[in-house]
């Protein structure tokens, strides 16, 4: 298989993985796939002298131009610190480094009203990995980036063009993907493969927080009852800010039986929120998809 035969095959089966991890109604289908279509090979560009700096102050070399770039923008949009998710870039980037060396540059690019904001959270996470300050958003002004945060991130070729995109901190489908990808393998979807499925019933998806000090660590509870005939078995949970945790057994729970998911959300400054919790199982309707919002005064 030719190589723009074999980037074609990995979009269409990019558009799938997205299409089956994100729809929820047939209109969010069509909307997605107009948008995979149209990123579909497309060239990034960017902005002329750039310059990466270490905690905004030492500046760097610009980072290597490698067979693969995984290119992230940050906007100032919303929760800054929160949609940064530093420590687990610092990670995956780690794993990147030690596990395919000199194949994968990553570059993480951040336009925020609040240089100040931006620095501390460099230094609060201790992210030693060097990043572009873009204080006039030139990359985002250049390439008119979609809204949505779930699809600001990009793995490109060296010729800077788009083969897949999808935050992979955010979504482990997406990560999944992108490492197939890095390895050169072939794009087979894993999901229900080997795996038994069964059937998950939520009493409440969607839990109101109300109006709290801002300082006050706030919890809420999910239950998902097992009403099917086979263990349900929870993969992963994402959350859409790193202020919002997730802890639950990893055991499986039989038929009938319950698993608690204990939701903790911790602000960083007032704010209205709305935080998504994404479990990945081996539900008949999974992902599903849970929310909390609410008021941090």
């Amino acid at each position: 298989m030719c190589i723009r035969d074999r980037d074609g095959y990995l979009f269409i089966i990019l558009s799938i993985i997205v299409l089956f991890f994100f729809a929820c109604t047939r209109r969010k289908n069509d909307d997605m796939t107009h948008l995979v279509k149209e990123w579909e090979k497309k060239e990034i560009i960017f902005p002329n002298n750039l310059y990466f700096t270490l905690y905004g102050k030492d500046t760097v070399q610009y980072p290597a131009h490698l067979q693969y770039t995984i290119l992230s923008y940050v906007d100032s949009a919303g929760c800054f610190s929160c949609k940064l998710q530093l420590p687990m870039w610092r990670e995956f980037i780690h794993r990147l480094d030690s596990t395919y060396p000199g194949k994968v540059s990553v570059l993480l690019f951040l336009h925020s009203k609040s240089e100040i904001e931006l620095l501390y959270a460099l230094k609060k996470n201790g992210f030693d990995y060097p990043v572009c300050i873009d204080e006039n958003d030139k990359l985002n002004r250049l390439n008119h980036f979609p809204s949505d945060m779930a699809f600001q991130t990009f793995l490109l070729d060296k010729d800077n063009k788009v083969l897949a995109m999808g935050n992979p901190i955010l979504n482990p489908k997406i990560k999944e993907l992108y490492l197939k990808i890095i390895r050169g393998n072939d794009i087979v979807s894993t999901a229900g493969k080997g795996i038994t499925q069964t059937k998950v019933h939520i009493d409440v998806s969607f839990l109101r927080l109300g109006n709290f000090d801002w300082q006050e660590e706030q919890k809420a509870t999910f239950i998902l009852k097992n009403i099917g005939d086979n263990p349900l078995v929870i993969q992963d949970v994402a959350t859409s800010c790193g202020c919002t945790t997730v802890a639950y057994s990893k055991e499986p729970a039989l038929p009938g039986k319950e698993i608690d998911l204990e939701v903790v959300y911790k602000a960083e400054h007032p704010e209205h929120f709305d935080k998504t919790i994404t479990v990945y199982c081996n539900a008949e309707t999974s992902p599903l998809v849970l929310k909390i919002s609410g008021d941090a005064k």
